[in-house]
């Protein structure tokens, strides 16, 4: 059993800033990528920003110079750092990790169950 758990979303006011955390706990072997979507009201799910093992990462055009992804492999956890926050930033946000588990026999992807940010005046 793996469970991802989000947390630090929130209400901010534009140019405001928060700091997300995703921990992942249960019986894990291997972590692979770990990242971060979102999905606004009415629109598909996106996504935001990915980091692999060794630290590559990956972001998506809007969030490109504000957001910053990082993890600590040794607590199996992904952080998003979002500054400049706009209101097209407001969505809720979810972590997702690509997860070996003890005596599995392939990677599977994982969900946390989203955490709400909310950008506005």
């Amino acid at each position: 059993q793996v469970q991802l758990v989000e947390s630090g979303g929130g209400l901010v006011q534009p140019g405001g800033s928060l700091r997300l955390s995703c921990a992942a706990s249960g019986s894990i072997f291997s972590i692979n990528t770990m990242g971060w979507y979102r999905q606004a009201p009415g629109k598909e799910r996106e996504l935001v920003a990915t980091i692999v093992g060794g630290g590559s990462t990956n972001y998506a055009d809007s969030v490109k110079g504000r957001f910053t992804i990082s993890r600590d492999n040794a607590k199996n956890t992904v952080y998003l750092q979002m500054n400049s926050l706009k209101p097209e930033d407001t969505a809720v946000y979810y972590c997702n990790a690509d997860i070996w588990v003890v005596r599995g026999t392939a990677w599977y992807y994982y969900w946390g169950q989203g955490t709400q940010v909310t950008v506005s005046s």
